[in-house]
């Protein structure tokens, strides 16, 4: 990678890496490749419907990063003992396409470095196995459950409603920023059920501690013993917004009256307790089990069309964690580019790869929409510019993923096949920003020599 900015290539993301990111340039590394799960994916742009991604492996596609990886000594035992009990099939396959891409994006990251690997349980205790082969077991930070979907049905068994990310760091000495999640808004009925003349809740805090104390903390005041109790009186340690709190604990204890922050017993008896406030509080410390982010709704705002696309607050949440401004963030599976839309609204720099034209099209519209004038400032590497270049590079580019498993005999419609595969009789497609030379043209389903 030469110079600065923003940079989205359009290619195998095993070759990019290798040929165009140096050693230890990037800050994070999140991925959120095929999960193996046997499945065609289409995606919707322009009213026309065609084919994201075919999430089918093969044996005989996957030879050569098998070898790869079998033959480094860090992955070779790992890659053995699999082949063994898995066979040479679909899923060795897929594992052996994953760890060769994982090997490549440990050379990248930077000492200080975090990688988030997004998978299902389809392949994530095989990928994990990978991961402490790769990273080390001792740098394995956490498994971060997502809940993805509220219900699912499952047949005779419990439904599947969660995704895993994998939260991996090159070296005990890493980026971490504490991020903040909203509580819970079960826990905000419960604890948070009192609510002052203007709407304002509030939970009520002790006023006192266990044990009896000497002094002013264990005298009586406004007509209340905490020391006939057992107790002393305690003022939380933190009271936001209220800097001139007096020192002497009883002139506190008046401060703190008249502010009107503290809720007498009904009735006359018991003790007096404090008022902490909602509104007050910056929210919990994100937990490794996330369920207050959901998949992006079929009527959200955000939502593009793409088949496997991610809501754009969980990458937010993950940019924020592991990275600083000014940062690199990079993204080999960018699909349609939520980690770019959150790398570019949190001030990071970031490197987006696809083997898809119509994905990054799809990012164009994304980041004009969301961003000024940002299209225009962004690298394009990789690219075709005209018809004749599109052929070529069809013509040379393979990914077992998401690319024909075999070549076209038909040069002039080499491009279209290996970019999108219509699912109905006529389409449209327009790349007249890619940066583009290929204008509006239209196709019709026919028979075709493959």
């Amino acid at each position: 990678m030469t110079g600065g900015g923003n940079t989205l290539y359009f290619g195998n993301c095993l070759q990019v890496m290798r040929e165009d990111i140096p050693n230890e340039s990037v800050d994070l590394v999140y991925l959120d490749p095929p999960f193996n799960s046997k499945r065609l994916y289409n995606a919707f742009m322009g009213g026309a419907q065609w084919v994201a991604f075919n999430d089918t492996w093969r044996w005989a596609e996957a030879v050569n990063d098998w070898h790869e990886v079998a033959g480094k000594v860090d992955t070779a035992p790992v890659m053995e003992a699999l082949r063994t009990m898995l066979g040479k099939g679909a899923m060795l396959a897929y594992l052996a396409y994953m760890a060769n891409r994982l090997v490549e994006c440990r050379r990248v990251l930077k000492p200080t470095g975090s990688i988030y690997l997004h998978c299902d349980p389809t392949a994530s205790h095989y990928l994990k196995v990978f991961m402490d082969a790769i990273f080390g077991a001792g740098n394995f930070r956490n498994e971060v459950i997502w809940k993805r979907t509220n219900a699912h049905g499952g047949a005779r068994r419990f439904g599947p409603v969660h995704d895993t990310i994998f939260f991996y760091t090159k070296t005990g000495r890493y980026t971490w920023n504490r991020v903040l999640q909203p509580h819970d808004e079960a826990y905000v009925k419960v604890s948070y059920r009192h609510m002052d003349p203007d709407g304002r809740r509030y939970q009520h805090i002790a006023l006192t501690g266990p044990g009896t104390r000497q002094g002013e903390s264990g005298s009586e005041w406004r007509g209340r013993n905490p020391t006939a109790q057992g107790r002393h009186w305690a003022i939380p340690r933190k009271l936001p917004g209220m800097d001139d709190v007096p020192k002497p604990l009883l002139e506190a204890l008046d401060y703190l009256d008249r502010a009107g922050r503290i809720a007498w017993p009904k009735g006359g008896e018991g003790m007096p307790r404090f008022k902490r406030y909602l509104d007050e509080l910056e929210g919990i410390a994100a937990q490794d089990v996330i369920v207050d982010v959901g998949a992006v709704a079929s009527k959200a705002r955000e939502r593009l069309g793409y088949p496997t696309q991610k809501p754009l607050a969980l990458l937010d949440r993950i940019v924020r964690a592991a990275s600083n401004e000014g940062d690199v963030v990079l993204d080999p599976f960018c699909g349609c580019g939520t980690t770019i839309h959150a790398a570019q609204a949190a001030g990071r720099h970031w490197i987006g790869i696809d083997v898809s034209v119509n994905a990054c099209r799809i990012i164009e519209r994304r980041l004009k929409a969301a961003f000024d004038a940002l299209w225009e400032d962004i690298r394009f590497i990789g690219f075709p510019r005209t018809a004749e270049d599109a052929r070529a590079r069809s013509a040379g580019r393979h990914s077992p993923s998401r690319a024909p498993r075999r070549q076209c005999r038909r040069p002039e419609l080499a491009a279209r096949i290996s970019w999108t595969r219509p699912l109905h009789n006529s389409f449209r497609l327009r790349q007249d920003r890619v940066p583009g030379v290929l204008r509006r043209f239209r196709t019709r389903r026919r028979r075709m020599t493959m």
